[in-house]
């Protein structure tokens, strides 16, 4: 493949993603953006657990998840040029900090929840759970939204590409044309994830259907062996969170790493929101 060729390709596989530089002084209003803090929830909100033990405690038990951040749906709509997402209320994630599961086990389900509120006028802010570490309750910090162009990794663009997995200089090349970069910290909603490790959404779909990706492969049915070849057609980027820094507080996924919350593109058009799953990968 050219290195023209593969330019044009990269191009017709651009998405838009939205940029979310956190930190500084947050919107305290109920429904705007901010990463941490307390959620703005509806009066009949139940804050979400995973049962587990932590790197902390052996002793396996429901553990509150620490809230991440909100985003106002109205506010995105703007950078939202594909109408992937809601355009009204607030969509919340909410992820379990002490044991920081990795995705490739089907038990990791429930260690990360994303909720929407579809209306802004029935929300207040919430309480947090008395068993929820104080080092689990994130300080509040702003959020500035952007919207930019995004691309596949290497490993997401030979996903399914195995013919040409040998070829990478042109994809190299193509994406340097393109001026794309591997950022050192991005978090973001929608587009492509900055992959650390490899390719994850293959692993979304085998680990959402059961399958243990912690040892050898599994064995697949025809149909889990096409849905396998199909995710990076199929899965969607939902929300992509770095190491956030704020003023004497740091929050750090393992080595450096990034948590990715997941959805199918099915599932996101329905909103369909309790589906998403997690992945951490890290140095």
């Amino acid at each position: 493949m050219t290195i023209s060729d593969m330019h044009t390709i990269l191009c017709s596989m651009a998405r838009n993603s939205i940029r979310l530089t956190i930190g500084g002084q947050p919107d305290t209003g109920v429904g705007a953006s901010r990463f941490g803090g307390v959620p703005d929830v509806p009066a009949d909100f139940t804050w979400p657990v995973f049962e587990t033990a932590t790197y902390d405690d052996d002793d396996v038990k429901p553990r509150p998840l620490a809230f991440l951040a909100q985003v106002c749906c109205a506010a995105l709509a703007p950078y939202d040029t594909d109408g992937l997402l809601p355009k009204t209320g607030v969509l919340s994630f909410f992820y379990e900090l002490g044991s920081q599961r990795w995705g490739y086990d089907p038990a990791d389900r429930g260690c990360a929840r994303v909720f929407w509120f579809p209306e802004t006028a029935e929300l207040s802010p919430a309480a947090f759970p008395e068993e929820l570490p104080a080092e689990y309750r994130l300080p509040a910090l702003g959020v500035l939204l952007s919207a930019e162009a995004s691309y596949p990794s290497a490993e997401d663009f030979y996903a399914g590409r195995e013919e040409q997995s040998g070829d990478w200089e042109p994809y190299w090349e193509a994406r340097t044309m393109l001026g794309v970069e591997d950022p050192d910290n991005r978090s973001c909603l929608l587009g492509w994830p900055d992959v650390i490790q490899s390719s994850f959404f293959r692993e979304c779909e085998l680990t959402d259907r059961g399958h243990y990706l912690g040892g050898l492969c599994p064995d697949l049915s025809p149909e889990e062996a096409r849905a396998e070849r199909d995710a990076v057609q199929n899965w969607q980027l939902l929300f992509q969170l770095d190491t956030v820094d704020g003023d004497g507080f740091q929050l750090m996924f393992g080595d450096c790493g990034r948590v990715y919350f997941c959805i199918r593109k099915e599932d996101l058009a329905a909103r369909r929101f309790d589906r998403v799953w997690l992945i951490l990968q890290c140095g």
